[in-house]
């Protein structure tokens, strides 16, 4: 506990202090658990991204037709899912939340969540640096409770916002009631106040129900806007990054088989500071991969993409990189703003309107600055050609990438089922990432996999492929290492160590061929076939190599 104390100490008064930790003690009997399975992860590890209502089936909860497909068509190459809010929402698709501790009842119950935890290991969404301004908790406030006193952020007591980074280009204070309240996001999510010390042990409570509940890997969803200071950026301060060390200090306590992973869709160096020293987030979201990669096979030249790399330093001790190309959101763009210039962010934006995605903005100094692509992965990739088989090669050699490097591969249920944008999904309900969030039919998934000719058929067999092929190799470690090997801008290439010799892996990401000089034999794991000396790499061809 004296570790807590300390990091408390950095944020709060002595009584404070005092008061949280008396708190806390009263949590730990509350919930503590004995026998904690381990949190590590291993090679065999793939997650898969869903909304709970992703996959729908006729009288049948969101929740278990869900459960019902992964079990059918993913048991052998999924081990974790991360299933988005599930909570009852406002907006938002579920970002937005109404009550941290309900499932929504249009897709199920709690009982449908353990049900899937007896297959897969499950990742929560904690969104707990704001909450629906429908909420109870926003109600009460609002109406002066003494229970919620200053549990939402108060707009009016900062006299300097000139230097608040912001995601978003709405306001950033909200009035309700006469109340100026924060609001980082929309009007609809309103910013919890994290100087409230009952604030904050509410959420602890929140974190260890969602563990009790069968989360082992909790993401917290923009953790980076959690402390507010005037006069401050009012992102990455010394308060938010002491809070989550915190968090983890209790969870490790209550349940040590517990995962943190922080969202922070930031420049890669602000994002890896979530690491702390090995006591923070375990798990830190790749976030330049996404824009990095989609550039890499939109323009054919890896030369960023390879430099990145080569400078990406690996954490180490129980800490890895979450690993991702696509989510619900879409691929940033802020992450890699030190990184690509504005004629290649250009590339990017192009091709997402060209297949049409949208373009999401922030507000800088008064500029306002692409943020986000909102875009299928598959659709960006198509580029401006508009070529579905070039998308189907580009797609599958990005997950070739994907899989390869260290960390946790985390696959998106869209990305996986080779879907292309929303377009019907997106004049219906009217806001960018709709785009890259609709709504699939059981039956009609089952059609379009058993065809051989489809789309989807063709990306997904071949990435469960990939995953099979990936669960035999060792060297695929997620906190392991890697070493790059000196290539053409057209591919990347990295040695993957492993106790029982190198995995070396090619990515060609040109549409020319290719050549690499070897030394001795291989045998290429993907293919079964042993190659040596001078090897050619088709367009967009991909290959891991062991030697006999």
């Amino acid at each position: 506990m004296q570790k807590i104390k300390t990091l408390l100490s950095t944020v709060y008064s002595e009584e404070q202090v005092e008061h949280i930790l008396s708190e806390i003690d009263v949590m730990i009997s509350n919930y503590s658990q004995e026998n904690a399975p381990a949190k590590g992860l291993d090679h065999t590890d793939v997650a898969l991204i869903t909304y709970g209502d992703q996959v729908l089936k006729e009288k049948l909860p969101p929740l278990q037709s869900l459960s019902e497909f992964v079990k059918e068509y993913l048991a052998s190459a999924i081990s974790i899912v991360h299933v988005l809010p599930f909570y009852p929402y406002s907006s938002d698709d579920g970002f937005s939340v109404i009550d941290y501790k309900a499932v929504n009842p249009e897709w199920g119950n709690w009982d449908d969540m353990k049900a899937l935890s007896t297959d897969f290991r499950l990742m929560f969404d904690a969104v707990i640096n704001h909450m629906s301004a429908q909420s109870e908790w926003f109600q009460k406030y609002l109406l002066d409770d003494p229970q919620f006193k200053d549990f939402f952020v108060d707009g009016s007591q900062f006299k300097d916002l000139s230097k608040v980074v912001r995601p978003r280009t709405s306001p950033l204070v909200h009035d309700f009631n006469g109340k100026k309240v924060w609001t980082t996001f929309s009007r609809d999510q309103v910013d919890l106040n994290y100087a409230n010390p009952d604030l904050f042990l509410r959420i602890l409570d929140v974190l260890c129900y969602y563990a009790e509940q069968g989360g082992t890997i909790i993401r917290l969803d923009a953790i980076g806007f959690m402390w507010k200071a005037d006069s401050t950026t009012c992102i990455h301060l010394d308060e938010t990054h002491n809070l989550i060390k915190a968090m983890r200090a209790v969870l490790e306590i209550v349940y040590p088989e517990i995962i943190l992973i922080s969202e922070t869709n930031v420049p890669h160096a602000e994002n890896v500071s979530y690491f702390g020293n090995g006591d923070e987030a375990h798990m830190v979201y790749n976030f330049a991969l996404p824009p990095l990669v989609a550039f890499s096979l939109l323009s054919g030249d890896a030369s960023k993409l390879k430099k990145w790399v080569s400078n990406l330093e690996i954490p180490g001790g129980e800490s890895c990189f979450f690993n991702f190309l696509a989510s619900h959101d879409g691929v940033g763009l802020r992450p890699v703003q030190d990184i690509l210039d504005e004629n290649e962010i250009e590339m990017i934006t192009a091709s997402a309107a060209s297949n049409g995605g949208r373009i999401s903005y922030r507000s800088a100094g008064g500029v306002d600055k692409p943020y986000e692509v909102n875009c299928n992965y598959f659709s960006l990739l198509k580029g401006k050609e508009q070529n579905e088989q070039l998308g189907i090669k580009r797609m599958l050699l990005a997950h070739a990438v994907l899989l390869s490097l260290p960390g946790l591969p985390a696959i998106y249920f869209h990305s996986l089922l080779g879907s292309q944008n929303d377009l019907q999904g997106l004049e219906r309900l009217g806001y960018p990432r709709a785009v890259n969030r609709e709504k699939l039919y059981y039956e009609e998934l089952e059609n379009e996999l058993a065809d051989t000719g489809n789309r989807r058929y063709a990306i997904f067999s071949e990435i469960k492929r990939m995953i099979k092929v990936r669960k035999k190799l060792p060297q695929f470690d997620p906190y392991g290492s890697f070493e790059p090997i000196q290539t053409n801008d057209s591919l990347l290439a990295f040695i993957r160590p492993g106790k029982t010799g190198d995995l070396l892996c090619y990515f060609n990401f040109s549409d020319q061929h290719q050549s690499i000089r070897l030394e001795g034999s291989y045998i290429n794991q993907l293919s079964g076939n042993t190659i040596s000396d001078d090897v050619e790499l088709r367009p967009y061809e991909y290959i891991w190599l062991v030697k006999p």
